[in-house]
């Protein structure tokens, strides 16, 4: 749960980075042509957290999410950022089978356990899941 939280922050402090970096930047003094450098992407020291970190894409959205009795409960399928640039939440695709009855729920990231290499789900049972109140994006 730590490395996800690890990585999450890195992902979401890369992220703000990147926003920040959009924003209004200064006026350029007047450059010399063929002497201007500019500085885009990460510092050296910053790639070998990078390489370190997990790959949200890869290592969690998609991977399934099991409750302690080693039952499925659904999948990761997004991750939510808060306006504090946190990630609070995980949205699951919880219940039916092929897509049908299927419906997203969030799920506080503090949760969840991994153990072995899964994501779990601590006291969840289908039930309960099928009956928690379905996740809806803002429009």
């Amino acid at each position: 749960m730590k490395k996800l939280l690890v990585v999450v922050i890195g992902i979401v402090a890369l992220m703000s980075s990147l926003c920040f970096a959009s924003e209004k930047p200064a006026p350029p003094a007047a450059p010399v042509a063929g002497t201007e450098v500019v500085a885009i992407g990460v510092t050296v020291t910053e790639l070998t957290d990078v390489v370190k970190g997990w790959s949200v894409k890869k290592k969690v959205l998609g991977q399934l999410v099991y409750n302690d009795k080693d039952e499925k409960i659904g999948a990761i399928d997004d991750l939510i950022v808060a306006a504090d640039r946190t990630v609070g939440y995980a949205i699951v695709g919880a219940g039916g089978f092929l897509g049908i009855d299927r419906h997203d729920i969030a799920v506080p990231v503090k949760q969840f356990q991994i153990k072995d290499g899964k994501f779990i789900l601590p006291g969840a049972a289908k039930d309960t899941v099928k009956k928690m109140p379905p996740f809806k994006y803002a429009d």
